[in-house]
């Protein structure tokens, strides 16, 4: 059942939203050469916790984590760990949430570590470049088949693979709602887009094969051919304007944090 917001609500749904991409932010500042996935784990849960919020993916289904921190080849749902450390070359998806009065954040974003081989950067800059134009197609009018496939034929316009089994979703006071979001599709197909609709745009790309599989940790997606993947992810309002990122930082306190997300 997929849940129509008032104006309102989507004003309150705001604030965790912020909090999600300042949260992001910080993870960005710490990724460099030596650090480890829980050192950044550690420092985005206490900064949540201090405005106010909670981590909304800390023991959802059982994660251990405040964060998601996949890289290189893990596309999504790695977990931190004291014994990861990032290399310089490496690319590192971190995704982060925040509860803020009942309401979930969702955002991700890729990070470069130290200096990434100009193919990797360029996966990363379609993979953003997708994101982008899937959410231009977050309109009024507009099916869930025009979403994916403005990201699906751009990254196979560059010989990239776009990832089937894991997909954006709706969000509100829960962090997954119908509809589902794949990054695959036809124009004009699938559920039409309405205005009060919440909905999380996540373009999973891959360097090679799409194909993946879940690590022994049962989380840990990777792709099957060990080359790298990026994920980056906003949450977007559907209004009568166009579609709105809720997942912008310059709406609380913490609005001064640096990085180079947006």
């Amino acid at each position: 059942m997929i849940h129509i917001k008032t104006p309102q609500e989507i004003e309150e749904y705001k604030a965790a939203g912020s909090l999600s991409k300042a949260a992001l932010r910080l993870a960005g500042s710490l990724v460099r050469p030596g650090v480890s996935t829980a050192e950044i784990d550690r420092a985005v849960e206490g900064f949540i916790r201090l405005h106010g919020g909670i981590p909304a993916f800390k023991g959802y289904g059982g994660f251990p984590g405040s964060i998601c921190a996949s890289p290189n080849e893990a596309i999504v749902h790695g977990i931190p760990s004291p014994t990861m450390f990032l290399n310089d070359g490496d690319i590192i998806s971190i995704d982060t949430g925040a509860t803020v009065n009942g309401w979930v954040g969702d955002n991700a974003w890729t990070f470069y570590v130290g200096n990434p081989s100009d193919e990797v950067k360029a996966l990363c800059e379609v993979t953003r470049d997708c994101l982008k134009a899937g959410i231009a197609q977050a309109k009024p009018g507009n099916h869930l088949g025009d979403i994916g496939f403005a990201v699906q034929s751009l990254a196979e316009r560059h010989g990239y693979g776009v990832v089937r089994e894991y997909v954006g979703h709706g969000v509100g006071r829960t962090m997954h709602e119908d509809p589902n979001v794949p990054n695959y599709g036809k124009k004009g197909r699938g559920v039409k887009l309405q205005v009060g609709m919440i909905i999380a745009i996540e373009p999973m790309i891959t360097m090679g094969t799409y194909s993946n599989h879940v690590l022994s940790n049962r989380w840990t997606v990777v792709t099957d051919d060990g080359l790298p993947a990026a994920h980056y992810e906003n949450t977007i309002a559907i209004t009568a304007e166009g579609p709105v990122i809720l997942t912008q930082d310059d709406q609380g306190p913490w609005c001064n944090m640096q990085g180079g997300v947006r």
